[in-house]
């Protein structure tokens, strides 16, 4: 365990910044550091006078907003437990975790909790509106405060007001469990990742001591923060510092995000490959592809003033006011990355898990090679499971602070993930340079991260297609950040129904368009194709993945 802890990083913030920005919803209202801290105290009052004890679990789901981030303060400050869980995920997913996770307590936005049912989730006593924070569902009345007598109860609590000198929160255990961070919904794949108090704050200590932010910077959030990435360095890392950041509250597109960038100007921003791709190939890449253009890049003097100016184009685009921006969730176009590279655009590309809290490694723009994920964390060994880490392609192996203490409830997953001797399996191939630079050359589970750093589990949307009449079996693969189902027919049914080529194909976009009703957005199917012959499997009779791709 590390000295820092993850309470203490708040409470020493928000005394120091009282008076400044916290949190704004992006065009919307916002919080001052000392009005956070007002906010926790009074929902520290409503579980304790709601039976809430430590170790309690308390999903939360909405989309990204001041309310979500004080929920999730409120509770890890307690030292309950916070679940929580993406936004998009389909009703029957949110109650199979909030299930999963024994949750007695739900925050979640007002349209999703009119399309989930109260009696679905034994477990929850009560579910609060996270617009407004009043009691929308509840099953044990007895336990409910009303808001005048919350208000009534800090009223009393803090009788000369509150203060700066009156706030403080009790010590929470870097030892004890802090979130529970679910990759899946699906019963049968769903598996919680359980963060510690001392995975979080060890990426805390590290983002500290190694990108550059300070007290008042500025920060638009737009990853979901019911991951990992978004959640720890556009929200917990920023706002131990006394950095003010701005929620995009709705689902952002490329273009609203540009646009809250030139408005906000941040100082350091995270993003995943798909936003600077659709830059790349969008506004720069046509421009560059000219033949006139290729001719006048081969000229060298010529050559830097055209990098600088695309460079500086580039630079406005994001705001003009930011150091550095750090790519991860996802892997990043290669021919994009290298363009950045020859312009001298400040971009870093860091890697990470949601079983790290997340960070594993992160180098600075100026001293990362080229497809490399940079150095690993300080709280961090690692080793490759090759016979020469240096030139032989392995499995991508930790070992420290930041990792996991398992998957919620599955200690077969867990055994599976974590060795005897605590070394976390990620399932990427890789290998190091001398200097410890981590270079990502494949992945070694099957699962696919989406564009937006989602992880996508291929195996649940296969099940629901494979059970689906005329598919034997299927595979899904990546095409370009879109998902393709690769379809080997039931031939034999097929025939024996006298199903032609064309009825086929029908059939089979029907399933799709069920089956993707049926999933979150980034987890529908965008495309299929055919195969004529059975995939080829293993002496165990699964499929080797490795053969297949889009093409």
């Amino acid at each position: 365990m590390i000295k820092e802890n993850l309470v203490l990083y708040l409470e020493k913030s928000i005394k120091y910044n009282w008076t400044m920005p916290a949190f704004s919803d992006y065009k919307g209202d916002g919080l001052t550091y000392g009005e956070v801290a007002k906010k926790i105290a009074e929902f520290h009052i409503l579980f304790e006078h709601s039976g809430i004890k430590q170790g309690d679990k308390i999903s939360l789901i909405g989309k990204n907003s001041t309310n979500w981030v004080i929920i999730y303060l409120a509770t890890i400050t307690y030292g309950a437990v916070i679940v929580p869980i993406l936004a998009n995920f389909k009703p029957h997913d949110i109650q199979n975790i909030v299930n999963h996770s024994d949750s007695i307590v739900l925050f979640a936005a007002d349209q999703i909790i009119e399309l989930i049912s109260l009696s679905e989730m034994p477990n929850i006593r009560t579910i609060y509106s996270l617009t407004d924070f009043e009691v929308k569902q509840s099953a044990k009345k007895q336990n409910l405060i009303k808001s005048e007598d919350w208000k009534a109860l800090f009223s009393e609590k803090y009788p000369r007001g509150f203060l700066p000198q009156f706030f403080y929160l009790n010590a929470v255990s870097n030892e004890s469990l802090a979130a529970i961070s679910y990759t899946s919904g699906t019963t049968g794949f769903t598996k919680g990742v359980m963060l510690a108090h001392n995975s979080l704050a060890a990426n805390i200590r590290f983002a500290q001591n190694n990108m550059p932010l300070k007290s008042g910077d500025k920060i638009v959030s737009f990853l979901p923060l019911a991951h990992a990435y978004g959640c720890a360095f556009e929200f917990l890392f920023p706002f131990s510092l006394g950095c003010h950041v701005y929620f995009l509250t709705k689902t952002p597109s490329p273009q609203i995000i540009i646009q809250a960038f030139g408005e906000i100007k941040p100082r350091l921003i995270l993003s995943v490959p798909l936003i600077i791709e659709k830059i790349y190939k969008r506004q720069i890449l046509p421009i560059i592809s000219k033949p006139f253009m290729k001719g006048l890049l081969l000229i060298p003097g010529v050559q830097s003033i055209i990098y600088q100016k695309i460079k500086n184009k580039l630079t406005t685009i994001f705001g003009g006011n930011f150091h550095e921006i750090v790519i991860g969730g996802a892997a990043f176009n290669t021919e994009a990355e290298e363009f950045f590279k020859r312009i001298k655009f400040p971009f870093t590309v860091g890697y990470g898990m949601t079983e790290c809290g997340p960070l594993i490694s992160y180098s600075p723009w100026n001293k990362t090679p080229v497809h490399s994920a940079g150095k690993l964390v300080d709280t961090l060994e690692v080793k490759i499971d090759s016979n020469d880490p240096y030139n032989e392609v392995g499995e991508i192996q930790v070992r420290g602070e930041n990792v996991m203490l398992g998957y919620y409830k599955n200690e077969v997953a867990t055994e599976a993930a974590i060795d005897k001797d605590g070394w976390f399996r990620t399932g990427d191939l890789g290998v190091l340079d001398r200097n410890g630079n981590i270079y990502i050359k494949g992945r070694n589970k099957a699962m696919i991260l989406g564009a937006s750093g989602q992880n996508i589990y291929p195996e649940e949307i296969e099940s629901l297609l494979n059970n689906k009449f005329g598919i034997m079996e299927s595979l899904i693969v990546e095409d370009n950040g879109l998902l393709k189902a690769l379809i080997y027919p039931d031939v034999e049914t097929l025939t024996a129904k006298k199903i032609d080529e064309k009825m086929m194909e029908e059939i089979i976009k029907h399933h799709i368009k069920e089956i993707n009703h049926l999933l979150p957005v980034y987890m529908n199917i965008a495309k299929y194709s055919i195969h004529n012959d059975e995939f080829e499997k293993t002496p165990k009779r699964s499929i080797k993945r490795f053969l297949y791709t889009a093409n």
